[in-house]
């Protein structure tokens, strides 16, 4: 099969896709460099899915008609995953010859002897649990950071009134609708302090039980309490 993209074997015995020679394959009219980078936002890994290294290319303008550029080396999962995104012609026919790349490497490199299938299997066991637990790291990474459900944004809203109310009932306080507030404040400030936030509406799955941790042993701050106490104060006349 005529070589249609780069590839190369690495160091370590590895095949990679040379990224700049995809990336003019797949006739990409946005710069390489910008491309790249876009790219690397679908979610892969520096060592692990690509390597960089610095490429000599032929430039008659710089000095000694050589010119450094920065390049990627990418294993094959990545540009076959690189070529599906493009969703053109093109993209389809490089990933089709990456698979074919893939099956022919396999071809060539059976292992012998029983000892270097036990090698091979180990390898494959080793790069398989590797892919999984990235996945997993992905998914949990994404299930954390996702936001609060309705019911768990509710719980935590009712959780907060809650509070309050228990506060008041406890200390057997008769407060008006301002110093009310005042301790929706509190509790409200410290939960945004705990998560990070801006408003609660922020509050992701991995805030959700120290948030909930904290409302159910919330008291109020001195600050808060003086606040309201001074709410109480009549306000001295000036008539004399």
């Amino acid at each position: 099969m005529n070589e249609l993209i780069k590839i190369f074997k690495q160091n370590n015995g590895s095949v990679a896709v040379d990224g700049r020679d995809l990336h003019d394959f797949l006739e990409v009219e946005t710069p390489y460099t910008k491309w790249i980078d876009r790219m690397m936002e679908y979610g892969f890994s520096e060592n692990v899915d690509f390597s960089v290294f610095d490429k000599n290319v032929r430039d008659d303008t710089a000095f000694g008609g050589v010119r450094k550029m920065k390049d990627h080396a990418l294993t094959l999962d990545m540009a076959k995953e690189l070529s599906m995104i493009q969703r053109t012609g093109r993209g389809k026919r490089a990933r089709q010859y990456f698979i074919a790349m893939e099956k022919k490497a396999k071809q060539t490199a059976l292992p012998q002897t029983p000892e270097e299938k036990i090698m091979l299997l180990l390898q494959n066991a080793n790069e398989d649990n590797k892919k999984i637990n990235q996945i997993d790291n992905r998914v949990k990474d994404l299930e954390h950071n996702k936001t609060l459900t309705p019911g768990e944004y509710n719980y935590i809203s009712h959780a907060v009134g809650g509070a309050v109310n228990t506060y008041v009932q406890t200390h057997h306080l008769i407060l008006t609708g301002k110093q009310r507030g005042k301790l929706y404040k509190d509790i409200n400030g410290g939960i945004k302090q705990i998560a990070g936030i801006q408003t609660r509406a922020q509050l992701r799955e991995k805030d959700f039980e120290n948030v909930d941790r904290y409302i159910r042993n919330w008291v109020p701050s001195t600050a808060t309490l003086l606040i309201i106490k001074q709410l109480s104060e009549p306000v001295a006349s000036n008539e004399g």
